[in-house]
């Protein structure tokens, strides 16, 4: 419409010269115009573009926050794990250690075991010798008591004597 006047106005000026009362009204509807414009489009459209203006500013925000706290939780994250690490070391060297103070007193407990049974076997075999040699000197006590009542009965020459130690000897083997 405006455009309509405007074209209408200048075709009439060029063809009559210019009127003044045309030009004047021309230029009162151009101004109702804008301010019909401001009041209506321009004060809404700038409300929308304020609006808008503010959700971008507000997401940009929401946004530089979300980011923040993502930097803080990722690097809680990474301490918690390095964290984590450090007690799984812990527990991995505390377990080794005790690997070694049970394998110190299991070699310990083996060895003493060892060295019981070593004396136990060395103690049991002195009394089997004491007890071979008691038993050898009862065999040689009697063997030399009847070697001395056969001797005594009778009188022996030196051939007949050692026939009868050598008798008495196998005698002795032969017990055993």
């Amino acid at each position: 419409m405006l455009l309509n006047s405007f074209v209408l106005g200048a075709a009439g000026a060029a063809s009559h010269g210019i009127n003044g009362g045309t030009a004047i009204f021309q230029l009162v509807i151009f101004l109702i115009l804008l301010m019909l414009l401001k009041k209506f489009a321009w004060g809404p459209i700038m409300g929308i573009m304020k609006q808008r203006e503010e959700f971008v500013a507000n997401e940009i925000n929401s946004a530089e926050k979300n980011r923040s706290e993502s930097a803080k939780l990722l690097e809680e994250q990474r301490a918690l794990l390095k964290e984590a690490r450090t007690e799984a070391k812990e527990l991995i060297d505390n377990a080794k250690a005790q690997g070694e103070l049970q394998r110190e007193t299991i070699i310990a407990d083996a060895r003493k075991d060892a060295e019981r049974l070593k004396n136990s076997a060395l103690l049991e075999i002195e009394q089997q010798k004491e007890k071979a040699v008691v038993a050898i000197r009862e065999q040689v006590s009697s063997l030399s008591v009847l070697i001395a009542s056969k001797v005594i009965e009778k009188e022996l020459n030196e051939q007949d004597q050692e026939k009868l130690i050598n008798d008495y000897i196998q005698e002795v083997g032969e017990k055993r």
